[in-house]
């Protein structure tokens, strides 16, 4: 079982996927471990990634996904169609997506609370712009982020046994 938990930054994949991954017994890559300096730098100076700056990214997260023999759930934004196509291909098609959906306000406050992380509050704007609804693609689990994260592992975990 493969799994991105997608979404714009502030939705939670970290904490969801992580306890999704613990709730399946699965090993959790965190796909912001990923991205290389330059683009972590370029974040947190509050520019955008163009998909040249991605791509090398989201195949480093397919790579990761496909490797783990028994599965893993990796938190990784994947805001494009083209973006979890390609993650698609080095993961392999049945690649399951939990994505995570939010009012801009929510996200907008859980951001600013936030400590530590390169992404600033600033680049929520053009993560919404950039984003491609999968709510009507194949293998997609849509969850509000108004839930608190164990109920949304939950949900999820459910989902994707029900799927298998």
């Amino acid at each position: 079982m493969r799994i991105i938990v997608m979404g714009v930054s502030g939705c939670g994949k970290s904490t969801v996927g992580q306890a999704i991954a613990d709730h399946l017994g699965l090993p959790f890559i965190e796909g912001d471990t990923l991205h290389s300096a330059e683009s972590k730098r370029k974040m947190a100076e509050g520019v955008p990634l163009s998909d040249e700056d991605r791509w090398p990214w989201l195949d480093r997260v397919g790579q990761k996904l496909g490797e783990a023999d028994a599965g893993a759930v990796a938190a990784c934004s994947a805001l494009r169609l083209a973006y979890r196509q390609r993650l698609r291909c080095a993961a392999g098609k049945d690649l399951k997506c939990i994505f995570l959906h939010g009012e801009r306000d929510l996200l907008q406050q859980r951001m600013e609370k936030r400590e530590g992380h390169f992404m600033p509050p600033a680049l929520l704007e053009s993560q919404l712009e950039t984003l491609e609804n999968p709510e009507r693609e194949v293998g997609v689990l849509t969850l509000d982020v108004s839930h608190d994260p164990s109920t949304l592992a939950r949900q999820a975990a459910n989902w994707l046994l029900s799927e298998q």
